[in-house]
């Protein structure tokens, strides 16, 4: 049985990343959905796979080629200045909003919320 411990993670829905290692290393994508329990993402056009399918009602059926997820930690925001891998930090600015910064860059990534 495994334990379901969440964490919080730096990478959101819509955020372009760069894949650290694997087959993938070094390609780029959007960030398409985020497996908060399991510490992965789907991420489009990374770790593509075929899936031989059954025709239904719906489909026609036939080999559909998909993305698997991956984990979390082979994966870095991509910096938006430099273009490079970076790591996420957080930033409270002085109207009492939080904000997601790059590390490498200090520029800011997007806004998260009203803090506290």
């Amino acid at each position: 049985m495994k334990t379901t411990k969440t964490v919080k993670l730096k990478i959101k829905k819509g955020d372009n990343v760069i894949v650290l290692t694997g087959k993938d290393k070094g390609k780029t994508g959007e960030v398409i959905e985020i497996l908060r329990a399991d510490n992965r993402a789907v991420v489009r056009g990374i770790n593509m796979v075929k899936r031989h399918t059954k025709p239904s009602a719906a489909s026609a059926g036939g080999l559909v080629e998909k993305e698997l997820s991956i984990h979390i930690s082979n994966i870095a925001l991509v910096d938006g200045k430099t273009s490079k891998p970076t790591r996420v930090g957080y930033k409270l600015n002085q109207d009492g909003t939080k904000s997601r910064i790059a590390k490498k860059s200090g520029s800011v990534i997007d806004q998260v919320s009203q803090a506290g």
